[in-house]
């Protein structure tokens, strides 16, 4: 994905990103303000590598995974759905629903923002109300940012080697400055 001209501000490269993904500016639905009646298992799923499938079958049309992504929701019994005003469908995923395809930052150090861009459009901010996280269970870390609500994106491979090519050493620790936090990534 070719990177957006040179932007001299956090706002024009948020800005940039989400013309760049096809993300409306208005948000997604105000799917926590929604109560319908669990309408059960249609099967629904959301793959590791972001991938959306129903019964099996891989959901091709990007439009349809944007709107789908749109109305999705984690509820605090660690279960996912699709939510509309009328209807609640159990979604199964199998690591987040989301990926992080593309980071981004305006700064360094201290005052570097970095900017991730998910599979389905979504441009999120890392710092206190998008936090980036590291999984260290297995052999590999596995980073995730917030997006929204209780939903995460994990943060691909490529993505979470420019964060630590844009991190600093710190008492033994690497991590990376943005949204004025330092966000830990693992040993030094």
């Amino acid at each position: 994905m070719a990177a957006p001209e040179t932007p001299s501000s956090l706002e024009q490269l948020i800005a940039a990103l989400k013309r760049e993904a096809g993300s409306p500016d208005k948000g997604p639905p105000p799917v926590d303000k929604w109560n319908p009646a669990n309408c059960g298992d249609i099967g629904m799923e959301i793959l590791a590598d972001g991938t959306w499938k129903h019964e099996g079958t891989r959901i091709t049309r990007e439009p349809l995974v944007k709107l789908f992504a749109s109305i999705l929701r984690k509820d605090e019994d660690g279960q996912t759905y699709l939510v509309t005003p009328v209807e609640k469908i159990v979604v199964r995923v199998e690591d987040a629903p989301f990926v992080a395809i593309r980071a981004d930052r305006v700064g360094e150090g201290r005052a570097q923002t970095i900017v991730f861009t998910t599979n389905v459009g979504d441009v999120v901010t890392a710092g206190p109300d998008h936090p980036l996280r590291v999984d260290r269970r297995g052999e590999e870390p596995r980073p995730y940012v917030h997006v929204r609500g209780r939903l995460e994106a994990r943060v691909l491979r490529a993505p979470f080697y420019e964060l630590v090519e844009w991190a600093e050493a710190r008492e033994g620790r690497l991590g990376v400055w943005s949204g004025g936090v330092w966000w830990e990534l693992g040993a030094a």
